[in-house]
């Protein structure tokens, strides 16, 4: 056996194995001080190399992968692996925002989905007037314990103050309580107004709707599901929802009872918006941005780094086939924008 040889086995041992010097000494029948000495020389001469990559470099090259695999410009901020959620979420919002910035000008007309992401981001938006735009709410926010104009008017309000922009509420219940509820307001003036503005956006904002996690969604939390409906949502393998509309794990929101009573953008209204911008912070979430994904819901994706991982390690198709059906055409689906 050659000096290189032993350099090479006691570096595999030390750095791939994870051995200690004392273990790989007693292997070798040599000194403590002998191994350290070969770990110099292989450093020395190259049989071994270290290096530190950049976070900032790691968090870009996820997401050129993650644009990669999924067709989606994305981007991942950088923070902390331990960074608490909060954080982690208040980074994303800060890196949506300045997003915002470079797609939103004069004329557009943004649709909001109301939620503990978008109102994160609404708080580090920078103040520019902007000419002919308007902001629209994409779902209702009323509840059995509250009105959900006060909450609702705030998050819409951020924007609008920030933008000088004309903000367009959707004064109804975020879930009727019977379906043909629903498609009677449907037939309203007042709410086909809304109803046209939302159709007429040109970019979309919303998150990812997630029933756990330290950050978790509003929906959840705020008295907007009763246990019957968790127990459908569970039911029906709900792993998120986007909107207040519920998914699958496939991407498929279609026969879950929930969403024929919910007020939220159905998928195939929410597809024809050209832009359609997803903040997503937390690993309680990639199950339904997955689902998001393969439903074919988003056009950008801000993330950070460590659900940017997640999402990278997560079994499931490089490129998500969407399972939905086309909104036009034969087998189209029934009720498209407004639905």
């Amino acid at each position: 056996m050659t000096p290189d040889d032993r350099i090479e086995r006691v570096s595999r041992r030390f750095w791939l194995d994870r051995a200690t010097m004392e273990t790989i000494a007693h292997e070798e029948g040599v000194s403590r001080s002998t191994i350290s000495r070969l770990l110099d020389t292989a450093r020395a001469t190259g049989v071994v190399s270290v290096s530190v990559n950049p976070v900032h470099g790691r968090a870009a090259a996820m997401g050129a992968e993650l644009g990669r695999r999924y067709g989606i410009a994305t981007r991942v901020v950088a923070v902390p692996d331990d960074a608490s959620d909060l954080a982690r979420l208040q980074a994303v919002a800060a890196e949506t925002a300045a997003l915002l910035d470079e797609v939103v000008d004069s004329g557009t007309t943004l649709g909001l989905a109301w939620g503990t992401t978008t109102s994160a981001v609404g708080q580090h938006l920078r103040a520019r007037p902007l000419r002919d735009i308007g902001v629209v709410q994409l779902n209702g926010a009323m509840n059995t314990h509250s009105s959900g104009v006060g909450y609702g008017s705030d998050v819409l309000g951020r924007f609008g103050n920030a933008w000088d922009a004309q903000v367009h509420h959707f004064p109804v219940p975020a879930f009727f309580d019977r379906p043909e509820t629903r498609q009677a307001m449907w037939r309203e003036r007042s709410v086909r107004r809304v109803l046209g503005l939302q159709q007429a956006a040109d970019v979309a904002l919303f998150g990812i709707g997630a029933m756990a996690g330290t950050v978790p969604s509003r929906v959840h939390t705020e008295g907007y599901l009763t246990p019957g409906d968790r127990a459908d949502l569970t039911a029906a393998h709900v792993v998120g929802d986007v909107c207040t509309v519920f998914l699958r794990a496939d991407g498929s929101w279609e026969g879950i009872p929930l969403n024929a009573r919910t007020s939220g953008l159905l998928p195939p209204a929410l597809r024809r918006i050209p832009r359609r911008v997803c903040a997503v912070a937390g690993g309680t979430k990639v199950p339904g941005l997955i689902a998001a994904l393969a439903g074919d819901l988003l056009t950008d994706l801000v993330l950070d780094q460590r659900t940017a991982h997640e999402l990278l390690t997560h079994r499931t198709l490089a490129r998500p086939v969407p399972l939905w059906r086309p909104t036009e055409g034969p087998g189209a689906i029934s009720g498209a924008r407004g639905a």
